[in-house]
């Protein structure tokens, strides 16, 4: 748990000229006039088998299939990317199994609009950031299966990282405010991590992989249905000693690092029986425990990362429980009225242990509960015209100590709970084929002084021609204060503040999905984010937390998939960033780059795949420059890397993939003292029966 949570109170913003940011556009424009891609990593779709009806199949791989991707988080109910007035990018199975991604931030890493690389290092199982449109981690929402599961006792966020991918089917990342849908948190942007369902046939898959740094994998996962039972059985084990070699050329350092190891255990259960044709209940369980040696920064004289050096034997510890039971009915006599109930709960234990007395060495505890319950209605009401709508609710209770080995005594920081309710409703209705419109409003109520909120919506969707489709949206979303800001830290002499106001964010964007001919798509967003009332962390004796400042983002975001010829696959995107402080308590740094989130990115793919299964993808990231201050006096160099990606089908049930990351052993920091991972490989095998 780093109390140095810089991501929190940043807020920034960057000047360029209007003539630099058109020739960046212009640059991005052409760059995705010959490039390609199926949704992110190259070549999933499969090609046809053989060249009858060509034009007609490239048609239905690359542009029905990106449209016609199935999604729930835009609308709160299931529908397809097409149905979105908003950008929406899926991550589906396929593409997980072909970057070999092992947690959900590595299958985040090359998408558009969000910065995931971190910033505690590069190694497996360091703490994952999700920068998206100027915002930072504790204000994009992460969802399981539709439910939140952010911290709202210290973090306000959730750690991607500790999460496998074998009991993922699709991740949906909605880019933009999301709060009429989903409450407190979605400022930035909405995450929602899709598990898997029962399979129609008996299905058992066994994984196992090894790779650099002591990387050591095995998954077993089971599905299947007999009679009305269905079930989703796993177990991941994900281990890696991460003693990698680096270098920081800035200050002439190349060594090892040390206590960077990780151990995860990942298990998963879910049962689901069809009570009858009409109804279906459904009970999950996820269990996940990440045992990670915190490595600190390495000593850099003048800089932050002085600062961030810790003991060799500091260690973090979490499991986590997460249960859910949903109840979904079919009322009445069709299938245009669907009931969902849902009741859960989530466990959290954390451990932080730094054994260090002449390094001020604390252990960290956290214990977290929430419960929570949904009820939504989604009704077909008219051919043209649906409404969802239902209530929220969240008790979220949580407690931090602090044991000082220096003094030996242990503080209480905060022990309390947040209340969090609401009402929502989201009306969409279709004028005419071509042209659909959806209002969203929501009330949240919170336990907080200042904690109600209203967030309106209006999104619009209109098709030109066949082959081009505008897009349009307005959201008005919050973030509220975490039980840590109302309470304080008693340990770090922090008093809370129990009068903060939410965090405030209204978020504006316009697109546009272009088909080009029958060979690809391409999408482009244009987007205006501002954040209000930030909840920052005030020095003093004693320090609190106060609402000052504001940000605003201005920024691109564009998504290009193509198809080359028979098995022939590309993709290209690029974000485009511009966040600006335009008012903070220190008027010297009104102007300046937003910290971390000034980053941009392309990121740029090839792939061949065949219909047998054999699949070669190469893939360039590109990060620039970005300041790691908001006084804008110390940046980091920006870095690309080129990764490879294989598949080969060793026989009908069995399949053979791996990877080599960073290929030309590209040397970076993530942030001044954190050294991310050179050349890197993984070679794995599974087995489906």
């Amino acid at each position: 748990m780093n109390r140095k949570n810089l991501f929190t109170s940043a807020k920034a913003e960057i000047f360029w000229s209007s003539s630099i940011r058109s020739i960046l556009i212009l640059i991005c424009i052409n760059l995705f006039s010959v490039t390609i891609r199926e949704t992110i990593p190259p070549g999933i779709a499969q090609t046809p088998p053989n060249d009858t009806n060509v034009d007609e199949e490239i048609e239905i791989l690359i542009i029905e299939r990106i449209l016609n991707q199935p999604v729930f988080a835009p609308l709160r109910r299931e529908a397809t990317v097409k149905d979105s007035t908003r950008p929406v990018y899926v991550i589906n199975r396929e593409q997980i199994e072909a970057q070999g991604a092992r947690t959900v931030q590595e299958a985040l890493r090359y998408l558009p609009g969000i910065l995931i690389d971190g910033t505690a290092g590069g190694q497996l199982g360091a703490l994952s950031s999700q920068f998206v449109r100027g915002s930072n981690s504790a204000q994009v929402l992460i969802l399981l299966d539709g439910r939140p599961i952010n911290d709202v006792g210290f973090s306000g966020g959730f750690d991607l990282s500790t999460l496998a991918t074998d009991n993922i089917e699709r991740i949906e990342f909605l880019p933009g405010g999301g709060s009429t849908l989903y409450g407190s948190d979605a400022i930035g942007g909405v995450i929602n991590i899709i598990t898997r369902a029962p399979s129609d046939r008996p299905e058992v898959t066994l994984r196992a992989a090894v790779g650099s740094f002591g990387l050591n994998e095995q998954a077993i996962q089971t599905r299947g249905r007999s009679g009305r039972i269905g079930w989703t059985l796993g177990y991941t084990r994900i281990d890696a000693n991460n003693d990698f070699r680096f270098e920081i050329e800035r200050i002439n350092l190349k060594d090892r690092r040390e206590n960077a190891d990780v151990l995860y255990n990942n298990a998963n259960l879910k049962l689901e029986g069809q009570l009858n044709d009409r109804n279906t209940l459904t009970f999950s369980a996820l269990y996940l425990t990440k045992d990670f040696g915190v490595a600190g920064g390495v000593p850099i004289p003048d800089t932050i990362g002085a600062f961030n050096t810790l003991t060799p034997k500091a260690r973090q510890y979490t499991d986590e429980v997460f249960l859910d039971l949903t109840w979904q009915s079919k009322l009445g006599n069709s299938n245009d009225s669907l009931l969902t109930t849902r009741v859960y709960s989530d466990f959290l234990n954390y451990n932080y242990n730094n054994p260090d007395p002449n390094n001020f060495g604390t252990k960290d505890e956290v214990n977290r509960r929430a419960v929570g319950l949904q009820v939504q209605h989604n009704w077909q009401l008219a051919k043209n015209q649906r409404l969802t709508y239902g209530a929220d609710y969240r008790n979220t209770r949580s407690r931090n100590t602090t044991f000082s080995y220096g003094t030996n005594i242990s503080d209480v920081n905060y022990d309390g709970d947040i209340n969090q309710g609401a009402l929502f409703a989201l009306y969409e209705v279709n004028f005419t084929p071509s042209f659909s419109v959806n209002l969203g409003l929501r009330q949240d109520f919170n336990s907080l002084v200042n904690g109600s909120f209203t967030s309106p919506s209006v999104g619009a969707r209109f098709i030109v021609g066949k082959t081009t489709t505008i897009r349009a949206n307005y959201a008005r979303s919050f973030r509220a204060p975490l039980i840590s800001n109302l309470e304080g830290l008693a340990a770090f002499n922090v008093v809370g503040n129990p009068d903060l106001n939410p965090e405030r964010g209204d978020s504006f964007d316009i697109g546009i999905d272009q088909q080009l001919g029958k060979i690809g798509l391409l999408r482009l967003t244009f987007f205006h984010n501002t954040i209000s009332e930030l909840i920052n962390f005030k020095f003093g004796s004693p320090s609190t937390y106060e609402n000052i400042g504001k940000v605003r983002t201005l920024g691109l975001e564009a998504d290009l998939n193509v198809r080359l010829a028979r098995n022939f696959f590309a993709f290209a995107n690029y974000t485009l960033n511009e966040p600006k402080i335009v008012s903070d308590r220190n008027s010297d740094i009104e102007g300046n780059s937003l910290s971390f989130r000034d980053a941009d990115s392309l990121n740029f793919g090839l792939a061949y795949e065949t219909p047998k299964g054999i699949y070669a993808g190469i893939i360039l990231r590109y990060l620039s420059s970005y300041f790691v201050n908001n006084t804008n006096t110390e940046s980091l160099p920006g870095y690309t890397t080129l990764d490879l990606k294989f598949r080969i089908p060793l026989g009908r049930t069995v399949m053979l993939n791996g990877n080599l990351d960073n290929l030309f052993d590209r040397q970076y920091e993530l942030y001044p003292g954190y050294p991310a991972v050179g050349r890197s490989f993984r070679l794995g095998i599974s087995a489906t029966f």
